[in-house]
């Protein structure tokens, strides 16, 4: 049986996911733009938050994946069940592990209900996604074998969540090293590129004004900068086209976003919006 990287070598449209915590749920008003567009996708590679969409796609790549995509993210906003604990657990956790605050255990328990034991040799789609290893010091893609730990390992925020270990390899958050993995897809041979993004990347960044600020907008120039640097030197003959979210609003950037959910239903009605008439002028 080829592996999944052979699988891709002759695929051309890809989608790219970016990770983005809650903030991705934008990524599934995209999705639903591009799929009633006709669009699919012959490769899916994604990150952290992008990861867990991704990873749903890949198994399901047509309109009944936004469904389970929607009902999934409604679930979390009315339930809180990824970030629910209240602080008196939270900081139990965090000094008694002294890694992290929340437990990994309910977004593990979801992504099996999602995934079962699904094998990215076997997914309708191929999919890679990627985490951060923490002792090679370098990113690492996972594109063999089963499917839900890679996620896992793709999504573990650090601080919020504890690394993931996998074969012995301890992993965190593929944001890291590859927040919006333009490049991989343009390795795997992809030479139309969806870039499904949460928005940062729409929003110029200010001058911090606290530690805290100072810290946020470091990572974000990191990560900004490499995105950027794939996208304008792409090959000759690639084109990308990055969806918009809908939303220009820098709320989204605050330090507290990851645990609101409550703009769950706004970001996937703007970023649908957005996406389609996008499309739409495309074809003007």
């Amino acid at each position: 049986m080829p592996t999944s990287v052979d699988r891709v070598s002759e695929q051309r449209t890809a989608f790219v996911l970016g990770g983005g915590g809650v903030l991705g749920a934008v990524e599934v008003g995209m999705l639903r733009a591009l799929l009633e567009a006709g669009i699919t996708p012959d490769l899916i590679v994604g990150t952290s938050i992008g990861a867990l969409n991704g990873a749903l796609l890949a198994t399901e790549p047509s309109l009944g994946v936004i469904e389970r995509l929607e009902s999934l993210w409604r679930a979390a906003a009315d339930s809180r069940e990824i970030y629910g604990e209240g602080p008196v657990a939270q900081v139990r956790r965090a000094v008694r592990s002294r890694t992290h605050v929340y437990s990994a255990q309910p977004l593990r328990d979801r992504l099996e209900a999602e995934l079962g034991g699904a094998h990215f040799e076997h997914l309708a789609v191929p999919f890679q996604c990627v985490a951060s290893s923490i002792e090679r010091a370098s990113e690492h893609w996972f594109s063999t074998g089963p499917v839900a730990p890679a996620v896992m390992a793709s999504a573990a925020v650090p601080g919020f969540f504890p690394p993931a270990e996998i074969e012995g390899e301890h992993y965190l958050d593929g944001g890291i090293v590859n927040s919006v993995p333009v490049g991989r897809a343009v390795e795997l041979g992809a030479t139309e590129i969806y870039v499904l993004q949460v928005g940062r990347i729409e929003r110029p960044l200010s001058v911090p004004t606290n530690p805290l600020d100072v810290a946020r907008v470091s990572f974000e120039i990191a990560r900004r900068h490499r995105f950027h640097r794939e996208i304008g030197n792409l090959p000759h003959g690639i084109q990308a086209w990055v969806l918009p979210t809908g939303s220009g609003s820098s709320r989204d950037d605050a330090l507290t976003a990851f645990r609101s959910f409550d703009a769950v239903e706004r970001r996937i009605e703007a970023s649908y919006g957005a996406s389609r008439a996008f499309l739409l002028s495309r074809e003007q």
